[in-house]
């Protein structure tokens, strides 16, 4: 929904509710989008939310279920917490499996067993059981166990008949092809299936040479894999290649926000799960324990610092420049680790390619900090009239930016050869080599030619 009618809607969504004319704004709320909706939810206040939700849920609980399963699901189990287990049972019923499976997650957890109970006395109810059991954030967690699956021995005119008579099965873009005992075979897509003889069997059309992935897999290849072969789904398979699932293209967009989000407030040493009206308490605990360790690296350039006391207490000049040199280094250092990450996370970056990438981006820091030296020293030149510090900031400058272009390269496929994200803890590694190196270069560098400082002054 475009930000003018969101405002437009909100705005009337919450005169209505102050009004207390229900009758209007369950009208208004049944006018629009499930993604709309569930926009709509997410700016309104908890109490507001909760309101809104559970009167349209009364009127029209097809729609309501259909917004909250666009929510994110922490957001769309909160609306449901304070139900009993079996209208939570009842109402899941309206959503397709994997979308129930990660609303049920996310439940109490006492709440969330009560109806995983009553959930496998209900026929096919077992599904959202067994996508539970699958690790988070695999291809098992967020497949469609309904899969539409057909017989390599049925012919092209029983496939097209099955295929009128499924109504419960996720949306068919392709036709997969399992033997007697449910192997995946091969794939026919809808356009060879209606070009061909109704007589004709489904093993001599299908394609064998297809893509799929095992339930174990990890969502952030899955997507990858979807991207690549421009798939608008993709198969599961167990460890015997039994066909168990589809994920399609839908589920793989919410795959590739989730994944962005989450390393981009990895990058900055935030939850993934921290949002714009999460409560301040729960904030705070997200967001402290990296910048502790922010705080602790920091010492590590304040001793590097102090161990230069004697040679600024000198020259005091050079406390002025120290930030510019550190900053630069840091600023470049984020340049280098956004490409490198985004080249991991895409499957871009290699262990075969590692070395071009290595001297591409050193090649790229020593430029940076030439052209940054050569500017910043004039800088310096002109503002004290002392050419050496002038050259004694280009100097560090290159050296720093140097460093950082070579850190933010390495720290992050090291973390990731030792298992580790490379999105959690490159920043605070990377932000205290740029501190410590861009203070030891530039401080070192003075203390060197001290005596030529004062000379040029």
């Amino acid at each position: 929904m475009p930000q003018r009618k969101l405002d437009v809607v909100l705005d009337s969504v919450r005169r209505l509710q102050r009004m207390g004319a229900t009758a209007n704004l369950v009208n208004l709320l049944q006018k629009q989008h499930p993604a709309d909706l569930a926009q709509l939810f997410a700016e309104l206040t908890q109490k507001d939310r909760v309101s809104a939700f559970s009167l349209l849920l009364e009127r029209n609980p097809r729609l309501a279920m259909e917004a909250l399963s666009e929510l994110e699901p922490d957001a769309g189990a909160a609306l449901l917490a304070d139900r009993p287990a079996d209208e939570i049972v009842k109402l899941t019923q309206e959503l397709p499996s994997d979308d129930a499976a990660a609303i049920i997650d996310y439940l109490p957890e006492e709440l969330s067993a009560s109806v995983l109970e009553l959930m496998q006395k209900r026929p096919a109810g077992g599904d959202v059981g067994e996508l539970l059991e699958y690790d988070e954030q695999t291809a098992g967690r967020i497949m469609n166990p309904r899969v539409f699956a057909l017989s390599e021995e049925m012919t092209a005119g029983e496939a097209i008949s099955a295929l009128q008579g499924s109504r419960d099965v996720e949306v068919v873009f392709y036709l997969y092809v399992v033997d007697a005992r449910r192997h995946l075979v091969g794939v026919v897509s809808l356009r060879r299936l209606l070009l061909v003889s109704t007589a004709t069997p489904l093993k001599r059309i299908m394609t064998t040479d297809l893509i799929s992935v095992r339930v174990e897999t990890d969502q952030e290849e899955v997507a990858r894999q979807v991207a690549s072969y421009n798939l608008l789904a993709i198969p599961v398979v167990d460890e015997e290649n039994k066909l168990v699932g589809v994920i399609t293209v839908d589920d793989i967009i919410d795959v590739i926000k989730d994944e962005a989000t989450e390393d981009v407030y990895r990058l900055a040493g935030v939850s993934g799960d921290d949002r714009v009206f999460t409560s301040p308490g729960d904030s705070l605990r997200k967001r402290l324990p990296w910048l502790m360790v922010n705080l602790c690296t920091a010492f590590v350039a304040a001793l590097v610092v102090s161990r230069f006391e004697g040679t600024i207490a000198v020259f005091t000049a050079l406390a002025v420049f120290m930030p510019v040199v550190a900053g630069m280094g840091g600023n470049a250092a984020t340049q280098t680790l956004t490409v490198i990450v985004r080249g991991i996370a895409l499957g871009e970056l290699t262990w075969s390619n590692t070395r071009q990438a290595l001297l591409k981006e050193a090649v790229v820091g020593a430029g940076n900090g030439l052209a940054c030296g050569v500017i910043g020293g004039l800088i310096a030149w002109l503002a004290y009239g002392n050419p050496v510090l002038g050259l004694i900031l280009g100097m560090a400058m290159v050296i720093n930016m140097f460093v950082a272009a070579v850190a933010g390269t390495l720290i992050p496929l090291t973390l990731r050869a030792l298992k580790i994200d490379p999105a959690l803890a490159s920043a605070v590694f990377i932000t205290t080599l740029t501190d410590v190196f861009g203070f030891l270069s530039f401080l070192g560098l003075a203390t060197l030619f001290l005596r030529h400082l004062h000379v040029a002054e």
